[in-house]
């Protein structure tokens, strides 16, 4: 394949080390985001899921693309079908980040967005990784910082997933023909529960933090205070029904299989992390 690979969400956790990784092999990228900046040093172009009409100007020469709803968002099927609809138009090849489980149940909005491109015609590969790790610099770093990670999750376990493990499996995806039309269950090399995620945090930041399980209706109200709009923490609050009933807890080789390299641990995540933990 020689043609340019457009990363759409560049600027993110993980568009931003995906760009990085494809310009590392070689591949010339294309990153589009809402301001059109570049990224890692790869040429940025304007785009809005909310104007998919806008992306067409950018698909000059594009023969793969990398597609992931983007963050705060839930409209998975009205924002990402209509791009899944324009790439297959031109036979550009997706890899498409969907989410863990998803493929339970088709009334599922990822999975819809999973089965057009299975019936699109056009290759793909499927990433559907499992909680982010890089969520407790994020989402949960409120938490963090006041020493109690408040989430729904009860007793469940999470195989959390580092973000630069989510693009290192992306950009073997993108750059190699030999997994197309297939799906991977992204996940990290073992399964925690909360309470030993934020014991592990504990001992890395060398202060105490600790896990304190919330009902949905509370937990809702702490992001939407924070400034998450309440659609997408109440879509949150949902996701963690499935970590409340252990199907997070899955252990896979999907990410040494597609990189060739182990998947990093939550601990190696929160070292390499510390300072945005700490900051």
């Amino acid at each position: 394949m020689s043609g340019t690979i457009l990363v759409l969400g560049a600027g993110g956790n993980v568009g931003r080390p995906l760009v990085k990784a494809l310009l590392a092999q070689g591949e010339k990228v294309r990153a589009a985001t809402r301001s059109g900046d570049a990224v890692e040093g790869a040429g940025g172009v304007v785009f809005d899921y909310a104007n998919p009409a806008m992306l067409a100007a950018a698909l000059d020469g594009v023969d793969r693309a990398y597609l992931m709803l983007p963050a705060g968002h839930v409209e998975a099927l009205a924002l990402l079908l209509p791009v899944v609809e324009l790439l297959a138009a031109r036979r550009i090849k997706i890899v498409f980040q969907s989410a863990m489980g998803v493929n339970a149940d088709d009334n599922i909005p990822y999975r819809q967005v999973e089965l057009a491109i299975e019936r699109s015609g056009t290759p793909f590969v499927i990433l559907r990784p499992n909680w982010f790790a890089d969520n407790f610099h994020t989402y949960w770093k409120a938490g963090v910082d006041h020493g109690v990670i408040a989430v729904p999750a009860g007793q469940g376990r999470t195989s959390f997933i580092d973000a630069r493990d989510i693009a290192a499996s992306a950009a073997a995806a993108l750059s190699r023909g030999d997994f197309d039309g297939q799906a991977w269950d992204l996940t990290g090399p073992e399964a925690l529960g909360y309470a030993e995620a934020a014991q592990l945090l504990s001992d890395v930041l060398g202060k105490p933090v600790r896990y304190e399980a919330v009902d949905d209706a509370r937990f809702i109200d702490q992001l939407s205070s924070a400034g998450v709009s309440r659609a997408y923490a109440e879509f949150l609050a949902a996701i963690f029904h499935p970590v409340r009933e252990g199907w997070t807890a899955a252990v896979t080789d999907a990410v040494p299989r597609l990189t060739g390299q182990a998947a990093r641990s939550l601990r190696t995540y929160a070292e390499d992390h510390r300072q945005a933990l700490a900051g």
